[in-house]
């Protein structure tokens, strides 16, 4: 019998993304991989603290500043999407940064952080297409040390094999849990954006490698998007998402890539890149020309910017599609004969 641990992407139902080794390393037998014949299972925060009812990324994972002696529950919503009902398991379990990214080992695996948090409802039997809501308790005790942990809270299902399916599939979806313990004020998150290095992908695409220093007090997620402009002949192209998973310790640095479509020209071109991690955001702009192969020359960008609506209001801009992907040519404004 094969078992196939099964960990899901945000595009299931409801999922906040973990990255987790048990994709690979769960499959103890060798022989097809399948995937759940049965359906997925998904999970959601629906709740957020005051401080961070702004913050996007306060509304995927548990991010919170706590004092010891704090107590706080946050509820959460089980959803299977799947033709047949899910008996699923809740729990929560350990997790840490390991080079650059948010890593959560297979199974019930503690550390101290899991130790302080309890589910009102261990597990849950979810009718076909049907949602429920449990919630988590997070207790830190009062002698805490000051710090930041990280932990997730798994929902996880499993599909049993049978003589139509072979495969004994787990299924397991979580949500990040970050966590500031410590006196006072919530720590200040930051980070700077220190150069853009132009590069040419094995497959042929261009790609901007950016590296981010973190230079907060907080764990970063980052995200963000590139666009570029002034390109030959006046071509606009973009926005281009950045590549994600990219998690950063304070202090630490690390690239951030950005994969632009393979028919994009060389340049050179005028970016302007947005990078963002909860609430803090930074844009900067720069020039850059992509090489034929290989990497290209680093570049210090120009100083965080406020785009201005004013800088386009005289513009005058012509759709087209070139080359696949979208463009744009500028026109410049004429003025009337006096």
């Amino acid at each position: 019998m094969l078992t196939l641990l099964a960990a899901l992407s945000s595009s299931a139902a409801g999922a906040s993304p973990v990255t987790t080794s048990p994709v690979t390393t769960g499959l103890v037998t060798t022989g097809p991989v399948a995937a759940d014949p049965h359906g997925t299972i998904g999970i959601r925060l629906l709740e957020a603290p005051v401080s961070h009812r702004n913050d996007p990324r306060a509304l995927s994972y548990i991010v919170d500043h706590l004092h010891p002696g704090t107590t706080i529950q946050r509820k959460l919503e089980v959803s299977n999407t799947s033709r047949r009902a899910q008996h699923i398991s809740l729990y929560p379990a350990s997790a840490d940064i390991v080079r650059n990214a948010f890593s959560a080992p297979p199974g019930q695996v503690q550390n101290e952080l899991a130790s302080w948090m309890s589910l009102d409802r261990p597990s849950i039997d979810v009718a076909p297409g049907a949602k429920e809501i449990a919630q988590v308790t997070i207790k830190v005790p009062p002698a805490a040390s000051r710090g930041e942990r990280y932990g997730v809270v798994w929902a996880e299902s499993m599909a049993e094999s049978d003589d139509a399916n072979p495969v004994r599939v787990i299924n397991r979806v979580g949500i990040r849990v970050y966590l500031d313990v410590g006196s006072g004020g919530e720590p200040p998150s930051d980070f700077r954006i220190e150069n853009l290095t132009p590069k040419r992908a094995p497959d042929g695409s261009p790609q901007l490698e950016v590296l981010i220093r973190n230079t907060g007090k907080r764990t970063l997620d980052m995200s963000g998007t590139l666009s570029l402009s002034d390109g030959p002949s006046g071509l606009q192209a973009g926005p281009f998402p950045a590549d994600l998973g990219v998690t950063l310790l304070p202090g630490s640095a690390a690239p951030v890539s950005v994969t632009l479509d393979k028919q994009v020209p060389d340049g050179p071109w005028k970016v302007r890149l947005t990078l963002m991690s909860g609430m803090v955001k930074r844009m900067v702009t720069a020039t850059v020309t992509f090489p034929a192969t290989g990497t290209g020359s680093s570049v210090t960008p120009d100083q965080d910017y406020l785009p201005l609506a004013g800088l386009i209001a005289g513009l005058v801009v012509l759709p087209a599609t070139v080359l696949g992907f979208a463009v744009r040519r500028r026109r410049r404004a004429v003025s009337p004969a006096s």
